[in-house]
């Protein structure tokens, strides 16, 4: 038996789990019709593949039809969901892995609007802020119904052959009832919290009456809502003690604070640049009172922390949910000695921000991350070794000389800066988004062991490129900062670049215009706010920062409202002016002939990158297929074999930002369809 900690069994009642790593309750959002189908089962089947013991599906599995999904949430009212749910169990099952699936009641945590337009119904009348639907006060006809509904969603669960069910009780209905910020019932089901906690014990009481004492059954509960009027810590250890007492609970599973807004939210599962793993101790706390199996999962992103989890007897299961998004194959890479190669979370919550935007979960920079169906983890090596050179070591470049090198191919990349980053070394200025080099340096680790020979500063031109007579060349150079978009004045202006890089220096009176609405413009305003300037942010957008997501944009947003930025939705920059020592900036308006202006001392305009593409349209005329791409070829992983220049000595593709202004996440997979082929 091992000594790691890590890989010590546990044993949950009946259950024995072949280590203490489990991915915990969450909605990839991968679900069609409300069903597990089959991109769901092999996104939590490769997660089982990679030796994790437990993994929970949903966040949640939506137990009555007036619980509409919020984040495509599986629907477990559904008796179809029985055959979905045992073919993904047995799957994961084959692996040694345990499934479980958490069942909740969303409340006032979703929309009328959804599903089947019913009213949302909780224990109180307020809308909750993140959802903004305002519900029913539940009836007696209702609780009986939804006592029903949780115990019928829990026999489905049985007969599909998981190994237990979860309940949810943070954010959702059954705490709903029992914090004082929500509950306005009068007993008995609502007042002191003997009737607060009656629905969630009648709920435990129905569904053991139905699936028996053998079947696993726990919760998911917030131990400490941190509000006033809320659940404190006191009555939070009041509830665990008669949790316990009820005999009703196999496990805990603790969170501490809220879900309701935003900010809250982003507390509870921290991102990037906010403290690591902020609740293990408090979690810990709990598990020392009551003895009973402790589980928690807050961003538990490194294995040295999960170690640290059991060795200290804090938890009994560690859940690295994210860590398993980035990388599926975490305990197999450190039972093979390789715990260096993980590919590291870098807590950019591209995964979760995603869903709470009604999309469904991707990694930042993980693009196989639930694309296992038609993009597998795994790199095939290649039974033609070609020379392959790329241009520009951004996470592009970088992925696309990784993944020619697991390809076997001979790999050369050549870069105009003294280092590897690109766009991704200007994010990193700032201190709380440091993280992000972490994806690059894996990226820099892993080319090392492929034998990746890299050039810097080598501002490759297409004589350079040609001396290493190359069958592939890719060009990777990303983009630069755009300076033309205003009718007058572009010249008068600096770019957010150029605030973050230290090539312009803030001024006093700052307007920040910002028509691309990700991160330089947040990044900038703060580097500029610092200083005590006063900064404004102006977009035509009706949301500010419409490219950054929720939970990503509350450390932001706390930083900048801190130093009193503010922010001008719904008008857009027009023209600068000089007025002496001043400057004019002129705006005006999508939604009519209005129009206003602003005296201040710098103007900066964050619009997005222009394409460094000069290289690449001096390689295209040499080139075999003009640099054209087959994108039916592209998207269903075929090689490509456009050939419209038979003199052409190599095939020349660009991926990222040299193509146009996107994203990490679209840069990367650009790189990995593109290469893993070749």
């Amino acid at each position: 038996m091992s000594a790691d900690p890590l890989f010590q069994p546990y044993k949950l009642k009946h259950l024995e789990l072949k280590n203490r790593l489990m991915l915990s309750s969450h909605e990839p959002a991968y679900a069609e019709d409300g069903m597990p189908k089959e991109r769901y089962r092999a996104y939590h089947a490769e997660r089982a593949r990679g030796g994790v013991a437990l993994t929970m599906t949903a966040g949640s599995a939506s137990v009555s039809r007036d619980s509409p999904p919020a984040f495509n949430n599986i629907l477990a009212w559904k008796d179809e969901v029985v055959g979905w749910m045992k073919a993904l169990t047995d799957e994961c099952h084959d692996h040694g892995c345990a499934v479980m699936i958490q069942l909740t009641h969303l409340g006032r945590r979703t929309r009328w609007d959804r599903g089947d337009w019913l009213p949302s119904v909780s224990a109180g009348p307020d809308r909750e802020v993140a959802h903004r639907a305002f519900p029913k006060v539940a009836e007696d006809w209702d609780i009986a119904r939804l006592i029903r509904d949780y115990a019928d969603a829990a026999e489905r669960m049985q007969a599909a052959g998981l190994d237990g069910i979860e309940l949810e009780a943070y954010g959702h209905l059954m705490d709903q009832f029992w914090t004082p910020l929500v509950n306005r019932m009068e007993p008995p089901w609502g007042g002191d919290l003997g009737n607060r906690m009656r629905f969630a014990l009648e709920v435990l009481g129905a569904i053991r009456a139905r699936v028996g004492s053998d079947f696993i059954v726990g919760i998911r509960y917030s131990a400490d809502e941190c509000e006033a009027g809320g659940v404190s810590a006191e009555e939070g250890r009041e509830i665990t003690r008669r949790l316990h007492d009820s005999g009703l609970v196999d496990f805990l599973n603790v969170i501490r604070g809220r879900i309701d807004t935003d900010a809250a939210l982003t507390d509870v599962i921290p991102v990037q640049g906010m403290r690591s793993a902020p609740h293990l101790d408090f979690a810990g706390q709990v598990r020392a009172a009551t003895g009973l199996p402790t589980f928690h999962a807050a961003k538990i992103q490194d294995v040295a922390t999960a170690r640290h989890a059991v060795a200290s007897g804090l938890l009994d299961m560690v859940g690295m949910t994210r860590a398993h998004i980035a990388d599926p194959h975490i305990v197999a890479k450190i039972r093979r000695g390789e715990e260096d190669r993980i590919r590291p979370c870098v807590g950019a919550n591209y995964c979760l921000d995603r869903i709470y935007m009604g999309g469904s979960a991707l990694c930042l920079h993980n693009p196989s991350t639930g694309r296992e169906l038609e993009l597998p983890h795994a790199v095939a090596r290649s039974d033609a070794p070609r020379r392959v050179v790329v241009i520009g070591a951004g996470p592009g470049g970088l992925e696309a000389a990784r993944v020619a090198s697991l390809r076997g191919h001979e790999v050369i990349v050549h870069e105009a800066a003294p280092g590897a980053g690109g766009q991704v070394r200007l994010t990193a200025q700032t201190a709380r988004r440091a993280e992000m080099m972490s994806l690059i340096d894996w990226r820099l680790a892993e080319c090392d062991r492929g034998g990746v020979q890299f050039h810097y500063n080598s501002y490759a031109e297409a004589a350079t490129v040609l001396a290493h007579e190359p069958d592939v060349v890719i060009v990777a150079t990303g983009g630069m900062a755009a300076e033309e978009g205003l009718r007058a004045g572009n010249e008068l202006c600096v770019t957010a670049w150029d605030i973050l890089s230290g090539d312009a220096q803030p001024g006093s009176s700052v307007l920040i215009w910002d028509d691309a609405g990700d991160f330089a413009a947040l990044q900038a305003a703060e580097k500029i706010a610092a200083t005590g300037a006063s900064v404004e942010i102006v977009t035509r957008d009706r949301n500010i920062a419409s490219e950054v997501m929720s939970m990503s944009l509350t450390p932001s947003l706390r930083e900048l409202q801190r130093r009193d930025v503010r922010f001008t939705p719904t008008w857009r920059l027009e023209a600068v002016r000089r007025d002496g020592n001043a400057l004019i900036a002129s705006l005006g308006s999508d939604f009519g002939d209005m129009s206003c202006e602003r005296r201040v001392t710098q103007v900066v305009t964050n619009l997005g990158t222009r394409p460094l593409d000069d290289l690449y349209f001096e390689l295209k005329p040499g080139s075999a297929n003009l640099g054209e791409v087959d994108y039916e070829a592209l998207v269903a992983l075929a090689p490509q074999t456009v050939l419209r220049n038979p003199e052409g000595r190599y095939k020349l593709f660009r991926i990222g930002d040299a193509v146009s202004s996107r994203n990490t996440h679209a840069a990367i997979l650009d790189a990995l369809r593109l290469v893993r082929v070749l």
